[in-house]
C-alpha cells in the first residue's frame, strides 16, 4: 500500500492530519515486537478543519484502529480492526475525497449521498466523466442539514434576497459548493447575480461574515458545526429557512433530499430552522479486501465506537445502524453487505448484486 505522503496532495505539511489511535504507534511508543506483527494503515479523506468531516473522521479512525500491542476490546481497550492503523485526512470535501478515492490516494471517504450518486453514474456534476463503477458504500452516517448562515440584523430573509449580496458558496472541489449552486438554481437566483459570488473555506467565510465583508455563506455539515458555532458566538446569526414549495420541488426532483429541522439554541440565539437535509456517507473502493471492509463495518456500528462518538461529538447521538443502509445511494461493499445480513439490516434494492441504484 502507498505511504501517505507519496502523494504530494496529502502530504502532512499540505493537509491536517487526525490520528486518532494512529499517534501511538507513529511516535514510537507501541509495545516491543509490535512492528514484527502484521500492520495496516487506512486513510479516510474527510472534509475541512472547520467542518463536521474531519472531527467526525477522526472519531472513526480511533474507533476502527487497533495497533499492535492495544489493550483487548474486552478488557476495554480498542475494538477495532487488528493491526489497522486509520487516519482521518483533511480534504476539501465530499468531490474530492471522490477523486482521491478514483486515484487510490485514500482506502475511503466521506461523501454526500447525492454526489456519491452522481460520480458512481456519471451523472450531475460528473458528466462528461467516466462513471466511477468501482465505487461502494459502507453505509450512510448520518443526515447533514444545508445552512444558510446571515448575521442577525441583516435584511436577508430568503434565498431570493441573496441577489446583488456577497456570499461564499463553499470552496472548489467541496460538497458545499455542489448544494449552494442546485439551491440558488431552484430559487431563480444566478450565480452571476451575486456580488460578487466568493469560494471560501467555511472558517474563512465565517470570519469574513463576522467582520461584515460578507453578507451570507452556505455550510453543509451535521450541526452544530464548527465554522458556524464560532461566528455565532462573535456576532448575532440567523439561518434562512429552506423550505416551501421551492424547497418541495427541489426534494422532489432530487431523491436524495430530505426535510430538516436545525433545532433551536443549537447556534446561541437562533430559533428551529426548516431546511434541506442530505445523507452522509462512508465509501470504499470494491476492490479493497471484504474481509477488511466486514471489520471496519463491524468496528464503526461497534457499541463501544456509538460512546466514543457521543462523547466526541453532537452529531454522534444521529449515529444509527438501523438507518445504514436504508438510504445508502450506491452499492454497499460485499464486506459491508456481509455484517449488514449477518446483523439482519440488509432491506435495500441498490444491495442486490443484479442491482444498480434506484433512479
Amino acid at each position: 500500500m502507498p505511504r501517505a505522503a507519496a502523494n504530494p496532495r496529502l502530504s502532512p505539511s499540505r493537509r491536517h492530519v487526525l490520528a486518532g489511535a494512529a499517534g501511538a504507534a507513529l511516535s514510537g511508543v507501541l509495545p516491543r515486537g509490535a512492528w514484527a506483527q502484521d500492520i495496516r494503515y487506512f486513510r479516510i479523506g474527510t472534509g475541512t478543519t472547520s467542518g463536521t468531516y474531519f472531527p467526525i473522521g477522526g472519531l472513526i479512525a480511533n474507533a476502527i484502529s487497533n495497533p499492535p500491542g492495544s489493550r483487548p476490546c474486552e478488557r476495554g481497550g480498542s475494538c477495532g480492526v487488528p493491526g489497522l492503523i486509520a487516519v482521518a485526512q483533511a480534504t476539501l470535501g465530499s468531490v474530492e475525497n471522490i477523486e482521491l478515492l478514483r486515484s487510490g490516494a485514500v482506502e475511503a471517504g466521506m461523501s454526500q449521498a447525492d454526489i456519491a450518486y452522481w460520480a458512481y453514474t456519471g451523472s450531475g456534476i460528473f458528466h462528461g466523466k467516466a462513471p466511477f463503477e468501482g465505487l461502494r458504500s459502507i453505509g450512510m452516517l448520518y443526515a447533514e442539514a444545508v445552512q444558510l448562515v446571515v448575521r442577525a440584523d441583516s435584511d436577508l430573509h430568503g434565498v431570493a434576497d441573496l441577489k446583488g449580496k456577497a456570499v461564499s458558496l463553499g470552496e472548489e472541489g467541496s460538497g458545499v459548493l455542489v448544494e449552494a449552486r442546485a439551491i440558488l438554481d431552484a430559487f431563480g437566483v444566478k450565480e452571476a447575480e451575486l456580488r460578487p459570488p466568493a469560494y471560501l473555506k467555511p472558517g474563512t467565510a465565517a470570519d469574513r461574515l463576522a467582520k461584515g465583508e460578507l453578507d451570507a455563506f452556505f455550510m453543509v455539515g451535521g450541526f452544530p458545526v464548527s465554522a458556524v458555532t464560532d461566528v455565532a458566538n462573535r456576532e448575532p446569526i440567523r439561518l434562512i429557512p429552506l423550505d416551501g414549495e421551492t424547497a418541495d420541488r427541489l426534494r422532489a426532483s432530487q431523491r436524495f433530499y430530505m426535510t430538516q429541522t436545525i433545532p433551536a439554541e443549537t447556534y446561541p440565539g437562533v430559533p428551529d430552522t426548516q431546511t434541506l437535509g442530505v445523507g452522509a456517507e462512508l465509501l470504499v473502493r470494491a476492490d479493497r479486501d471484504p474481509a477488511l471492509i466486514h471489520g471496519v463495518t463491524k468496528a464503526l456500528w461497534h457499541e463501544n465506537t456509538r460512546r466514543l462518538l457521543i462523547e466526541g461529538h453532537p452529531k454522534g447521538r444521529s449515529f444509527d445502524p438501523t438507518k445504514a443502509v436504508a438510504n445508502v445511494s450506491i452499492p454497499l461493499h460485499p464486506g459491508a453487505e456481509r455484517y449488514y445480513r449477518e446483523v439482519g439490516l440488509i432491506g435495500n434494492a441498490a444491495n442486490e448484486p443484479t442491482a444498480g441504484p434506484s433512479p
